[in-house]
C-alpha cells in the first residue's frame, strides 16, 4: 500500500527504526516541513540521509531507495527562533518516488511502501539472536562508556530487526557504516555484519586496554606515587581543602570487601574522582553519596537462618490461629533446606480478605526463620524507579525500594513483604509489575541491575513474599511466577478462637492490665462478634476490643474484676450495628439470597424481583458492573424461552415491566455468578412462589440453564454460614472445592450440588 510522505534530510545523522533522537533545527524549510508533518500527516515524516554529507543540495537521483518513517513526538519551540523536535524511528520503507509539495514547492515528498521482508529459518534466526547477545554483553561489560542497564532492554527483544537496530544505536560505528545498516532491508545480513563490527570493536577495546597497561608499567612506580602525591598538595594548597581524609576511609572500607573485579574497579575510579574534587562542589555530593550505597550494600554478609522446625512451627502458631496452608509451606521449605543447603526459597503470594493476617504472619515468618524482615507497600504505586531506582544523572536521585531495603537490612538474605501487589497502578505511562518479573524471577535475579547503582547485585536469596485481596487484579505474567497460597476469611467460631488466645491476651499486654479484670464468656463474645463486626478478618473485632478496655480504664475499673455482659457493651461500644435477621426462616417472594465474594470475604446479597403494568421494559438497579448485567439478560432470556416449561404462557410480558435490584446498593457488585439466584427470584415473582429466606444460591447460568462452574466457593459458603444460611445451591463441577470446607460448616450448612436449574426448579416450584 503506497503513502505519501514529507521528507525530511538529515546531514551527518542517521535515524534507525525504534531509535529516539533530538534535533534543533534553524531553517524555515525544516520547520515548515515538521509543521506540516503535524497538520497533515499525523505527525510522520520520511527521513533520509544522503550519503555526501557536504553536498548542500543533493539531486534526487543521489538519493537512497530506502527510508525510515519517522513520528514526531514533540515540537517546542525556543526563546532563539529555532524548533527542537523529538522524532523516533518507526519502520524501514522503500521510495518509490519523489514530487514536490503541491502547496509548498520547496517541501518534497515521497511515495513510500511497506518493505516485504525474507522469511528467516525459526533456528538460525534464534541462533542469531543467542550469538549477538552473547557478543553485546561481552561488549558492554568490557566497554566503560556504556552503562550495564542496557544489557535488560536486549533481554527482552525477540524480534532480530529490532534487536539489530537497537546495537547499532549505541555501538560506536562509523557514519558509513550505519548507513549501510540502514539501506539492509535483510534482518539476517545486517545481524551477520553486526557480528563482525562488534568483534572488531572488541579487539579494539583489547588493544587500548593493552596499550595502557603498558603506558603504565612504563612509568616507575616511586614516580607515580610522587607525581599523584603532588598533584594532590597543589589542589589542596589552591583550594584550602583536605581531600585525603574520605578517600582514605572508602579505600578501608573497598579493601574490607570482597567485591568482584568490574565493581572493585568502579569503585576505585568513584574514590580517585573524589580525590580531585572540591567538598564544596555538587559532583562531590553526587560521588559521595554513589560510594556510601555502593560501599556499605550486604554483598556477602548473611544472618544465620533458623533451621530448627520445632522452633519455626512453635513460633508460629504462638502469633497465629490457623493459617495451616502458610505455615506448613513454610515447614516444608526448612525441611529441604535442611537437605539441601543451595535450595531457592519460594515466592509465594497470600491471597485472602483484608484483616486475615496476611501481613502479621509474614513478619512473623521473619522473626521464626531469623531472617531480617523489609516491607515494601506496593498500593499506588505507578512509578518503576520506585522499585529499580533513578540514573544518578538525575538531581536527587537514589537507588529503588530493593536496594534501600537490602542495605536497611544489612544482609542478603532478609524476608522482604511486597504488599498489596494487587494495587500497583498500571498506566500508559509507567508498568512497575514488568520491574517486578525480573525482580522475581529466580533465574534472573541473580544479576539485577539497580538504575543508581549500574551494577549487579544477587537477589536470589531474598525470601518473597507478596500479598493481594484480589487474584484477579494481578498480572498473569508476573502470577506464574508467584506460588499462590489462598488465606480464607474466618467462622464465628474460629474469631472467637483468636480473641480467646490472642486478641485479648495481646490488649492487656500491650496496655499492662492485669489479665484478671475483664471476664467475658463465650456467649457473650460470640454475640459482640456477630452484633458489632462485619468482616472477614478480625482488624475490626480488635479494635473494638480495644475500645471495651480503654473504657475500663476510664471508668477506674481496672482494679477490680468486671463481667461485660449485654448492658454493658451497649453501655460501652453503643446500639448494635449489624442485628441479623432473627426471621431468617420466613418465606418471601421474588426476594432470593446470592452469594459473592467481596474484597476476598464471602457475603450474602439480597436480590428483589418487582413487576408490575407497563410496556415491557426491563430495570436492573444495585451498582452492578457490565457482567453481572448480561447474568440478568441471560436469566431473562432463558425464562421466555422456557415460558412453557415454567408454565408461564399467560403471561404477556410485553404487558409488564420488570425491576431487578441487588441490596447492598452503596456496594459496586460484578461477576456472573448470581445468575442461578436472577433466575430464582424471576420465577419466585412471576409464578408466586414463596422461598425461604435460609436459602442461598450461587452458580452462572446459561442460556438452556446449565448452572457453570464459578470462583471463591469456600468463601461463599463461609459467607453464608456466618449469615445463618442453612442450605445453599452451588454448581455441581464445584464438588472438589469442597475438600478445603472445613467440617464444622459442612455439617451445618445442606450443601445441593446442581447441574442444570431444572433441578432446582422441581424442588423450590
Amino acid at each position: 500500500m503506497e503513502q505519501i510522505l514529507p521528507v525530511m534530510l538529515l546531514k551527518g545523522l542517521v535515524l534507525l527504526p525504534n531509535q529516539e533522537v533530538k534535533i534543533e533545527l534553524n531553517n524555515k524549510l525544516s520547520k515548515d516541513i515538521t509543521s506540516l508533518a503535524t497538520k497533515s500527516y499525523e505527525r510522520h515524516v520520511l527521513v533520509i540521509t544522503p550519503k555526501n554529507t557536504l553536498e548542500e543540495e543533493p539531486e534526487v537521483n543521489d538519493l537512497p531507495t530506502v527510508g525510515v518513517v519517522g513520528k514526531i513526538k514533540s515540537r517546542i519551540e525556543l526563546p532563539s527562533g529555532n524548533v527542537r523536535i523529538t522524532i523516533k524511528g518507526v519502520e524501514r520503507v522503500e521510495i518509490l518516488g519523489f514530487d514536490n509539495n503541491s502547496e509548498n514547492k520547496e517541501i518534497l515528498e515521497a511515495s513510500v511502501t511497506k518493505i516485504d521482508l525474507p522469511e528467516i529459518d525459526e533456528v538460525e534466526k534464534k541462533a542469531t539472536i543467542k550469538k549477538l547477545n552473547e557478543l553485546t554483553l561481552e561488549y558492554v561489560k568490557s566497554s566503560s562508556h556504556i552503562s550495564n542497564s542496557i544489557i535488560n532492554t536486549l533481554k527482552t527483544i525477540e524480534n532480530l530487526s529490532r534487536l539489530t537496530d537497537t546495537i547499532c544505536s549505541f555501538m560506536p560505528l562509523s557514519f558509513a557504516k550505519k548507513l549501510e545498516y540502514v539501506e539492509e532491508i535483510n534482518a539476517l545480513y545486517r545481524a551477520r555484519n553486526l557480528l563482525k563490527d562488534i568483534k572488531v570493536e572488541l579487539e579494539v577495546l583489547k588493544l587500548d586496554e593493552k596499550l595502557d597497561q603498558e603506558l603504565e608499567n612504563s612509568l616507575e612506580e616511586t614516580q607515580k606515587e610522587f607525581i599523584l602525591k603532588e598533584k594532590v598538595k597543589i589542589i589542596e594548597k589552591e583550594l584550602g581543602t583536605n581531600t585525603e581524609n574520605a578517600p582514605s576511609e572508602y579505600e578501608k572500607k573497598l579493601e574490607s570487601l570482597n567485591l568482584n573485579k568490574a565493581i572493585y574497579t568502579k569503585a576505585q575510579n568513584e574514590i580517585r574522582k573524589l580525590s580531585y574534587t572540591n567538598e564544596i562542589s555538587p559532583e562531590n555530593a553526587i560521588i559521595r553519596n554513589y560510594l556510601e550505597w555502593l560501599l556499605n550494600l550486604p554483598w556477602h554478609k548473611e544472618s544465620f537462618e533458623n533451621f530448627n522446625l520445632e522452633d519455626i512451627q512453635m513460633k508460629l502458631n504462638h502469633t497465629h490461629y490457623g493459617l495451616n496452608s502458610i505455615k506448613e509451606r513454610i515447614l516444608e521449605y526448612v525441611a529441604l533446606k535442611n537437605n539441601n543447603k543451595d535450595i531457592k526459597s519460594p515466592i509465594i503470594c497470600l491471597v485472602g480478605p483484608p484483616g486475615v493476617g496476611k501481613t502479621s504472619i509474614a513478619k512473623n515468618i521473619a522473626y521464626a526463620l531469623n531472617r531480617k524482615f523489609y516491607k515494601i507497600s506496593m498500593g499506588g504505586l505507578n512509578d518503576t524507579s520506585e522499585l529499580i531506582g533513578h540514573r544518578r544523572t538525575y538531581m536527587g536521585a537514589e537507588p529503588g525500594k530493593i536496594i534501600q531495603g537490602l542495605r536497611k537490612c544489612g544482609t542478603k538474605n532478609p524476608l522482604f513483604l511486597i504488599d498489596e501487589v494487587d494495587k500497583i497502578i498500571v498506566n500508559y505511562k509507567d508498568d512497575p509489575t514488568s520491574s517486578l518479573l525480573d525482580i522475581l524471577d529466580r533465574e534472573q535475579n541473580t544479576e539485577f541491575i539497580d538504575n543508581y547503582l549500574e551494577e549487579p547485585f544477587d537477589l536470589s536469596q531474598i525470601f518473597f513474599i507478596l500479598t493481594a485481596n484480589n487474584l484477579e487484579n494481578i498480572p498473569p505474567a508476573l502470577k506464574d511466577r508467584l506460588e499462590i497460597i489462598y488465606v480464607n476469611s474466618y467462622t464465628a467460631q474460629e474469631k472467637l478462637e483468636i480473641t480467646n488466645k490472642y486478641l485479648i491476651p495481646k490488649i492487656l499486654e500491650e496496655n499492662k492490665i492485669d489479665n484478671k479484670i475483664i471476664s467475658i464468656s463465650d456467649e457473650m463474645l460470640l454475640y459482640l462478634i456477630n452484633a458489632y463486626t462485619l468482616e472477614a478478618g478480625v482488624r475490626d473485632l480488635e479494635r473494638v476490643l480495644e475500645r471495651i478496655i480503654r473504657k475500663l480504664v476510664v471508668l477506674g475499673k481496672i482494679n477490680e474484676r468486671t463481667k461485660i455482659s449485654k448492658v454493658r457493651l451497649k453501655e460501652y461500644l453503643g446500639v448494635p450495628k449489624f442485628l441479623k435477621n432473627e426471621n431468617k426462616n420466613a418465606e418471601l417472594i421474588g426476594e432470593i439470597n446470592a452469594l459473592g465474594v467481596l474484597n476476598g470475604g464471602g457475603i450474602v446479597i439480597p436480590v428483589e424481583t418487582a413487576v408490575f403494568e407497563g410496556k415491557g421494559n426491563f430495570k436492573i438497579t444495585g451498582m452492578l458492573g457490565k457482567t453481572m448485567e448480561e447474568s440478568v439478560n441471560v436469566a431473562l432470556s432463558y425464562i421466555k424461552s422456557h415460558s412453557q416449561q415454567f408454565k408461564l404462557q399467560d403471561f404477556f410480558f410485553n404487558l409488564k415491566d420488570i425491576h431487578i435490584h441487588f441490596l447492598e446498593g452503596a456496594m459496586k457488585k460484578d461477576g456472573p455468578s448470581a445468575g442461578v439466584a436472577i433466575v430464582t427470584s424471576l420465577l419466585s415473582i412471576l409464578l408466586n412462589k414463596k422461598i425461604n429466606s435460609s436459602l442461598g444460591f450461587t452458580g452462572e447460568i446459561s442460556l438452556n440453564g446449565d448452572i457453570l462452574k464459578v470462583g471463591g466457593i469456600k468463601e461463599k459458603i463461609i459467607g453464608a454460614y456466618n449469615n445463618d444460611i442453612k442450605k445453599i445451591y452451588i454448581p455441581a463441577s464445584n464438588e472438589l472445592d469442597l475438600e478445603e470446607i472445613p467440617p464444622e460448616i459442612k455439617n451445618k450448612i445442606d450443601i445441593i450440588l446442581v447441574r442444570n436449574y431444572e433441578e432446582i426448579y422441581v424442588e423450590l416450584f
